[in-house]
C-alpha cells in the first residue's frame, strides 16, 4: 500500500507541469493567442484551446504570430522579405523621404546632400497633432507588413512584396509612438486615437486589403463591419 501511494504521488508530480501549461486563448473576436502573444494577458474573455493548431481551425492567429518550423517554415514572417525603402528614380531620396516631402504642408528642409528630409510641417492623421521635425515621425504601413503576410502576402513574389512595402497608398507619416503602439495590429484590433480619422482609417484599410487580394478571418471581418457601422454612421467615405 505504501509503495502504491509513493508511486501515485510521484506520478502526480510528473503530471503537474502538464496540467499547469497555459492554454491557447480563442478570444471573443475570434483571435488565437498563445503565451507569446503580446495580448495574451489582456485577453480576459476566451475559450481555452489545447494548442494553436486546434485554435486555428476555428479562429485566426494574432498579428505577428510566427508558426514554429514544424508548422509552416516557408510562411514565417521576416521583414527582410519586403525589402528596404526604394529609390526608383536614383535621386538619393527613398520612399520615406518622398513621402515626407509630399505630405508636408510647407516646403521641406533637406540635409546638405539633399537626400534626407530634416524639417517640414506634418499633420499626423492618427493623433491630429502637428509635427515639425522629421525625426519624430515614422512612415507607417496602414496595412502592416506582418499583418498582410499571414493574410495572403506570404505567397506573393518578392517583387510584389517589395512593391507593397513601398506603395504610397498604404503609407502615412505619423507620430512614432502612435505607430509603435499599433505595431502589426489590424483594424479590428487597433484604431487611431483621433476619433475624427477612425472612419477614414477603416475605409482605407479595407481598400488596401481589397486592392491586394488580402483576406480577413471570419470573425475579424464581422468585427470590422461592426466598427464601420459605429464609426461611419454618417455615411462618410
Amino acid at each position: 500500500m505504501f509503495r502504491f501511494l509513493v508511486t501515485f504521488a510521484f506520478a502526480v508530480v510528473l503530471l503537474a507541469p502538464l496540467a499547469s501549461a497555459e492554454p491557447v486563448k480563442l478570444s471573443a473576436s475570434g483571435i488565437c493567442h498563445d503565451a507569446a502573444s503580446p495580448w495574451y494577458g489582456r485577453t480576459a474573455r476566451f475559450t481555452a484551446m489545447p494548442d494553436m493548431a486546434t485554435c486555428l481551425t476555428t479562429g485566426r492567429a494574432y498579428s505577428g504570430y510566427e508558426p514554429g518550423a514544424a508548422e509552416a517554415p516557408s510562411d514565417a514572417y521576416d521583414r527582410d522579405l519586403y525589402g528596404d525603402w526604394l529609390d526608383t528614380d536614383g535621386d538619393c531620396q527613398n520612399t520615406r523621404q518622398e513621402i515626407l516631402a509630399a505630405l508636408s504642408t510647407v516646403a521641406v528642409t533637406w540635409n546638405g546632400a539633399g537626400c534626407t528630409v530634416v524639417r517640414g510641417r506634418w499633420l499626423d492623421p492618427y493623433t491630429g497633432r502637428i509635427f515639425l521635425d522629421a525625426a519624430d515621425l515614422d512612415i507607417d504601413h496602414l496595412v502592416p507588413l506582418a499583418y498582410a503576410h499571414v493574410r495572403g502576402a506570404a505567397h506573393w513574389s518578392r517583387d510584389k512584396r517589395i512593391a507593397f512595402a513601398n506603395d504610397t497608398r498604404n503609407l502615412f507619416a505619423v507620430d512614432a509612438s502612435a505607430n509603435r503602439s499599433k505595431g502589426a495590429q489590424g483594424a479590428a484590433e487597433w484604431l487611431p486615437p483621433d476619433r475624427g480619422f477612425q472612419c477614414q482609417y477603416l475605409l482605407r484599410f479595407d481598400r488596401i486589403m481589397v486592392l491586394y487580394g488580402l483576406h480577413y478571418g471570419e470573425f475579424e471581418a464581422a468585427r470590422i463591419a461592426r466598427l464601420r457601422q459605429r464609426h461611419c454612421a454618417d455615411g462618410t467615405g
